[in-house]
C-alpha cells in the first residue's frame, strides 16, 4: 500500500541489566506473576523466553532455575521459597496490616505423641485414656485408620476440667522410624512409654533421639506397674543414665507411674501433660486460613483418596480449597476420630478429609488457598517435577553403570510389587525392601501403591516374573483367580518384621517350610445381631465356595483385613451346621470378636505346612 510505513520491529536487547534489587519468588511461579514482581510487561518477559527457545503463555508456570535466570536478566536477584512459606507470609502480612485485634493468637490443645518400644503398652494406654476421658461416648466401633484422637478431660476433681489433648499413636517397630520421626515433628509433647517389667529397649532410645532432635519436652509414663516383677526405679535409673533425670531425683523430666490395664494414675498423667503444655504457652490463630500436616493417607473403595490431617493453625472449613504436596483438592467432607461429620476443625484437631484429587504422602504440608486455579497450577507443577525426577532416576545410564552391570552379571534380580493399606506403611516398606539387596540378590520394586491387590498388579507380576507382597490388604477375588491361573506368588503379611525375615530367608535360600493357605469360601454380612451370652452374630449369605465349622476366618472391610481368627459358631436357622455352601444363608459368630458390620466379608480358609521353594 502506498505511503504505508510498517511499525518498527521490537528489538529485544541481549544485554542483561545491572542487578539493583532482590525479589522473592515461589516455586512454580507463573509468567504473569514474575512479570509483576519484576515490574515489567508480561510480553517483554515472553519475548525474552522466546529468544531462549522457550514457548510460554502468560499463565504458564516456570521452573525456579529459569525464573531466576529471567529475573537476573531484568536486574533482580532471586530468593526462591516454597508455596507453603509464601502462603504463611501472606497471612502474616494480612495480620500486620492493622488486623491484629481481629486475628489474635489463643491457647490451643497440646498435640501429644505416644512413643516407645514394641509391646510396652502404647496403644493400650491410648485406649484406656480414650475410654476413661471421652465425654458421653464409647470407644468401640472405630473403623477409621486415623491413629490420632482428641480427648476431653472430664474428671470433676481435675483442675484441668474441660481441657482437650490430642494424641498421636505411632507404630513401635524399628522400621517405622521415619513415620515416628514425622510424628515427633507434628507434636508438642512426647509421652515415652516404658514397661516397668522390661526396662529401656532399643526403640525407647530411638524415641528419645527423635524427641531431642525435634526439641520436644518428654514425659515418661512407666507402664505395667501392676505386674509383680515391675521395677519402676530400675527404669528411672536407666533413663537417668541417658539424660532423663526424674524431678524427684533433682532433674527436669516428669515421670508418672501408670497401669494402662488397671487405669491407674491416668488422670495424673493428663494433668502433667496440661502442666507441661501450659509452660510451653502453645498458641494458634483460629481466624486464619488452615495449615497442617498429613499424618496418614489411604485409598477407600467407596470414598476415594482419604487423608488424615492434623490442623496445626487456623480453622479448616468444609468447602476450602487446599494444596498438599503435589495434590490439590476441595474439602468435600470432614470426619473426626469417631467418624462424626464436622463443618469446621479448629487448631490441634485431627480430621479425615475427602475431596483430594490424588493420594498425598504422609508428612506433606497442608495449606488452604483461596484460588482453586492457583492450587491446581502448583499441584501440576510439582507433579511434573516428581515425574521428571522419577524418569531421570530410571533412565540414567553411564559407563560406570554399565561396568556395574557386567560385574553383577551373576546377580539374581527379584522383582517385587508392593501393596499396603495406608501410604505411610507402603513408604516405609519400600525403603526397607530397597535396603535388603545384597551381593547375590538385588531387590527391585516395580510398583508400590495403596489398596487391594488388583488384576493389573497380577498381570504386571506375570509379565515381569515378580512376586506380590500385600501388607494388611487382600487380593480381589478376580485377582486371586488370575494369580492361580498365571502361577503368580502372592505373599500376604500384617507384621513388618515377619515380612522382612521372610524376604531375608528367601534371598539366602533358607526358606523354612511355610504355612500354605487354602481358600475355602467367602460370605457377605447382610445384617448383625446382638445375642446375650453369645455376642455379635453376623447374618450372612455365602457368595462363593463353602464355609466350614472348623475353618479359620478373616474379616475384610473394603478388602482390608480387620481381624483374623476362628469361627465361634456356625448355624443354619436354629441348628448348628458343619458347613454351609454357596448361595445359602447362615449365622456366623467369630470367636472373641464382635466388631462386625453389614457389607463386611468373612473369608474362610485352612492352613497346612508345606516345604517352601526359594523365591529368589
Amino acid at each position: 500500500m502506498k505511503g504505508y510505513v510498517p511499525p518498527p520491529r521490537m528489538v529485544v536487547s541481549n544485554e542483561p541489566m545491572p542487578i539493583t534489587r532482590n525479589i522473592t519468588i515461589t516455586e512454580g511461579i507463573s509468567v504473569k506473576d514474575l512479570a509483576e514482581k519484576l515490574d515489567i510487561r508480561a510480553k517483554d518477559l515472553i519475548s525474552r523466553l522466546l529468544s531462549r527457545g522457550v514457548f510460554a503463555t502468560i499463565n504458564q508456570t516456570l521452573d525456579a532455575e529459569l525464573a531466576s535466570e529471567m529475573a537476573r536478566f531484568f536486574g533482580a536477584d532471586t530468593n526462591v521459597i516454597t508455596f507453603e512459606e509464601q502462603a504463611s507470609k501472606d497471612i502474616d502480612a494480612a495480620a500486620a496490616g492493622g488486623e491484629e485485634s481481629a486475628i489474635e493468637a489463643t491457647p490451643r490443645p497440646p498435640v501429644v505423641t505416644i512413643m516407645g518400644h514394641v509391646d510396652h503398652g502404647k496403644t493400650t494406654l491410648l485406649d484406656s485414656i480414650r475410654l476413661t476421658n471421652v465425654a458421653g461416648g464409647e470407644a468401640g466401633g472405630i473403623t477409621q485408620h486415623i491413629g490420632a484422637y482428641k480427648v476431653r478431660i472430664t474428671d470433676t476433681e481435675s483442675p484441668a476440667l474441660g481441657r482437650e489433648i490430642v494424641f498421636l499413636d505411632t507404630p513401635g517397630h524399628e522400621a517405622f522410624t521415619r513415620m515416628r520421626s514425622r510424628g515427633a515433628k507434628a507434636t508438642d509433647i512426647v509421652v515415652l512409654v516404658v514397661a516397668a517389667d522390661d526396662g529401656v529397649m532399643p526403640q525407647t532410645l530411638e524415641a528419645i533421639d527423635h524427641a531431642h532432635a525435634a526439641e520436644v519436652p518428654i514425659i515418661v509414663a512407666v507402664n505395667k506397674i501392676d505386674k509383680p516383677d515391675a521395677l519402676p526405679d530400675r527404669v528411672k535409673k536407666q533413663l537417668a543414665d541417658r539424660g532423663l533425670v526424674p524431678e524427684d531425683w533433682g532433674g527436669k523430666t516428669v515421670f508418672v507411674d501408670v497401669s494402662a490395664k488397671k487405669k491407674t494414675n491416668l488422670n495424673l498423667l493428663m494433668e502433667m501433660i496440661c502442666l507441661v503444655a501450659d509452660l510451653a504457652e502453645l498458641k494458634a490463630t483460629p481466624e486464619r486460613a488452615a495449615t497442617g500436616v498429613v499424618l496418614e493417607a489411604k485409598l477407600d473403595r467407596g470414598r476415594g483418596p482419604v487423608a488424615t490431617v492434623l490442623v496445626q493453625n487456623g480453622t479448616l472449613n468444609a468447602g476450602d480449597n487446599f494444596v498438599v504436596g503435589n495434590v490439590f483438592g476441595k474439602v468435600r467432607a470432614m470426619f473426626d476420630d469417631r467418624g462424626a461429620a464436622l463443618e469446621s476443625a479448629p487448631p490441634s484437631t485431627p480430621v479425615e478429609i475427602l475431596g483430594l484429587e490424588g493420594l498425598p504422602q504422609a508428612g506433606d504440608q497442608f495449606v488452604v488457598v483461596a484460588d482453586r486455579d492457583k492450587a491446581r497450577g502448583i499441584s501440576e507443577y510439582r507433579e511434573q517435577k516428581a515425574r521428571e525426577a522419577a524418569l531421570a532416576k530410571s533412565s540414567r545410564v553411564s559407563l560406570e553403570g554399565l561396568a556395574e552391570q557386567i560385574k553383577t552379571a551373576g546377580t539374581k534380580e527379584l522383582n517385587i510389587i508392593l501393596k499396603g493399606d495406608v501410604q505411610g506403611s507402603v513408604e516405609v516398606l519400600s525403603d526397607l525392601l530397597s535396603k535388603l539387596s545384597n551381593d547375590k540378590v538385588r531387590l527391585k520394586l516395580l510398583r508400590s501403591g495403596v489398596g487391594a491387590i488388583t488384576e493389573t498388579d497380577v498381570l504386571l507380576a506375570s509379565a515381569s516374573n515378580a512376586i506380590i507382597i500385600g501388607f494388611n490388604v487382600r487380593p480381589e477375588r478376580k485377582a486371586q483367580e488370575l494369580a492361580e491361573q498365571e502361577e503368580v506368588d502372592i505373599r500376604l503379611h500384617s507384621i513388618i518384621y515377619e515380612l522382612q525375615d521372610e524376604i531375608k530367608r528367601a534371598m539366602s535360600g533358607l526358606l523354612e517350610p511355610t504355612i500354605k493357605e487354602t481358600y475355602q469360601g467367602r460370605a457377605e454380612v447382610l445384617e448383625t445381631f446382638r445375642i446375650p451370652k453369645v455376642g455379635t452374630v453376623a447374618g450372612c449369605r455365602v457368595i462363593d465356595g463353602l464355609i466350614k465349622r472348623d475353618a479359620e476366618v478373616r474379616l475384610l472391610r473394603d478388602n482390608v483385613v480387620v481381624f483374623k481368627g476362628k469361627i465361634g459358631s456356625l448355624r443354619r436357622f436354629k441348628d448348628d451346621a458343619k458347613e454351609v455352601t454357596n448361595g445359602m444363608e447362615c449365622g456366623i459368630s467369630i470367636a472373641n470378636y464382635g466388631d462386625i458390620k453389614a457389607r463386611d466379608v468373612i473369608e474362610a480358609f485352612t492352613t497346612t505346612r508345606v516345604a517352601a521353594e526359594v523365591i529368589a
